[in-house]
């Protein structure tokens, strides 16, 4: 999941000032020994936001997990599937985002909408509870899945805690996610950068150690230093605005030339992206015959049908009783 070494020849410089949307870009800044990924998602993101009545502030919690997702499922290299998943207490409850290699994308919210009315769209939406990223290989192999604490923090926070403890990569995340205004009228876009420190020496990887939480009142934490190059590459990432992350006229080959030019950027192949539901009539048919006809039975609604909505993409599917008989 983490291995975002490139796979294809590289070039040295910006290719294009045109954005391109629904890409993703890996790129290497070779003199720092970083490693990262650029996503601009723009239809795909608007699509999955769009199947689903989500307040905006919703919507751009959604959207920053469906880029988190795109940055780490798109560095997958066998046919399998990454879901990032939230639980909590907060006012969004659940978020679930999967990346099906190599290119599908779809994703749900879910929220409590009469306590976000009450707080208002400024509110914290993510309350106390987990994230966990989920990575299935398929063909019966072994399943893969790390867990960080949620404590009120956004995405970017927590994806930096989720690297720092489970992977133990110095890692720098940047989420954005907005509203803009096309001929077609408003639709969502996103977009998203992820750099990784990856020198060929592990030790010089170290970073810090979080707080010892339960040890007693004045214990001392050694101060540990941070490579230079790795200080250097997050003060260079760090300067990303929101805007250059979504704007449709910038493409993500400029931006990269922006953010490190200094040190020479090298980028690679782009990977597509796209919004993509698994859902279709036989798989629902399929998990409905696995009920009992008892619990068939109370499914059926006042128009004598079974009514299976996704949460993905929205899709109503209506069945008859007398399909499973």
């Amino acid at each position: 999941m983490t291995d975002l070494k490139p796979q294809t020849a590289a070039v040295t410089r910006p290719v294009s000032d045109e954005g391109r949307d629904d890409r993703v870009l890996p790129f290497a800044v070779e003199p720092l020994d970083l490693r990262g990924r650029v996503v601009r998602l723009g239809a795909s993101v608007d699509r999955i936001l769009g199947q689903h009545d989500y307040p905006a502030p919703v919507a751009r919690l959604l959207g920053e997990a469906a880029v988190l997702t795109a940055l780490l499922g798109s560095a997958l290299k066998f046919d399998g599937r990454l879901q990032l998943q939230t639980r909590s207490d907060g006012l969004v409850n659940m978020l679930v985002v999967d990346f099906d290699a190599p290119d599908g994308l779809r994703g749900f919210a879910r929220f409590d909408a009469e306590r976000l009315a009450e707080v208002g769209p400024t509110a914290e939406l993510l309350g106390k509870g987990h994230l966990a990223l989920t990575i299935e290989q398929g063909n019966e192999m072994s399943r893969y899945q790390g867990i960080v604490a949620l404590e009120g923090q956004g995405l970017e926070a927590a994806a930096h805690q989720y690297f720092r403890q489970s992977e133990q990569i110095p890692t720098f995340v940047r989420l954005a996610v907005a509203e803009s205004l096309t001929g077609a009228g408003m639709e969502w876009r996103a977009g998203g950068l992820m750099v990784q420190f990856l020198p060929a020496s592990r030790e010089r990887q170290v970073m810090p150690d979080l707080p010892p939480g339960d040890a007693p009142e004045g214990t001392l934490v050694p101060e540990m230093k941070e490579d230079d190059a790795w200080v250097e590459a997050k003060a260079l990432a760090a300067t990303v605005e929101d805007h250059e992350l979504v704007d449709p006229t910038l493409s993500s080959e400029r931006l990269l030339y922006r953010l490190f030019h200094e040190r020479g950027v090298k980028v690679f192949e782009t990977q597509n992206v796209r919004a993509s539901c698994r859902c279709s009539r036989e798989r629902i048919a399929n998990m409905l015959k696995s009920f009992t006809p008892d619990e068939r039975k109370d499914m059926v609604g006042d128009n004598g049908k079974i009514g299976v909505t996704c949460e993905f993409c929205s899709t109503f599917r209506e069945f008859e009783p007398v399909e499973f008989d």
